[in-house]
């Protein structure tokens, strides 16, 4: 059975938070991993950063014959990273992208995570897919932008140009998977006294699913900001 999902949600700039002001310094994490193999495998990356407002963890472990190709980039000043839409080039602050073929006699266990915590400056959206499977075939991404790529910019028409290709505030998944087994996506978006979204998913058997899910809140106009007027940042 092939299910295709495809979930937009989003808030308008009236209800917006404003971009988080990149740091001064910079920070960056890679990594990047590549290995075919039969045996017991735990593969695992963490990321938790108060100055992006962001949590993040993607871990799975298993038994049986492997196949992976996966990498994780995170940058505290927005890189131009991949975009959603194919060939795209974008500013984010994270992004991660894998390939795996798996088969076992016993499930292979995942989970991925990624939240913008409110309470840190984010907008409170986070989305979550698991899995226990003894077959897959498996292509995902996320992707997670916060900061205003430009904060220290003075120039009103570069920042203009900057903010009109920048997703700031954006939290997203896409996964095409094929498995037999179980899969489950959640996914939730909580504004105390405005807004609370929850969406949940969940398959067990022999499926085949196209997923993409994207939380996108306009931020908050700022006032040093002149050139952003009437541009949807």
């Amino acid at each position: 059975m092939a299910m295709l999902l495809v979930i937009l949600l989003w808030a308008g700039p009236s209800s917006g938070t404003p971009a988080i002001t990149e740091p001064m310094q910079d920070g960056d994490f890679c990594n990047k991993l590549k290995v075919v193999g039969t045996g017991t495998f735990e593969v695992g990356v963490s990321v938790k950063d108060r100055e992006l407002a962001l949590e993040y963890f993607n871990f799975m472990y298993g038994d049986g014959d492997l196949e992976l190709d996966t990498g994780t980039v995170q940058a505290q000043r927005a890189a131009r990273l991949p975009g959603m839409e194919k060939g795209s080039s974008v500013p984010l602050n994270l992004y991660e992208s894998s390939k795996l073929t798996f088969s076992g006699k016993n499930p292979m266990v995942g989970m991925k995570y990624i939240h913008s915590k409110a309470f840190w400056g984010g907008i409170g959206a986070e989305i979550a897919e698991t899995f226990s499977v003894t077959e897959m075939e498996r292509e995902g991404s996320s992707y997670f932008a916060s900061t205003n790529p430009a904060s220290y910019i003075t120039d009103a028409q570069k920042i203009e140009e900057i903010l009109r290709a920048s997703p700031v505030h954006t939290v997203a998944m896409q996964t095409r998977n094929s498995f037999n087994g179980t899969w489950q996506s959640d996914a939730k978006m909580h504004k105390m006294f405005s807004k609370d979204v929850k969406l949940h998913e969940s398959f067990t058997g022999q499926f085949e699913v196209e997923k993409m899910i994207k939380f996108h809140e306009s931020p908050k106009e700022e006032k040093k900001h002149s050139g952003c007027g009437g541009i949807d940042c």
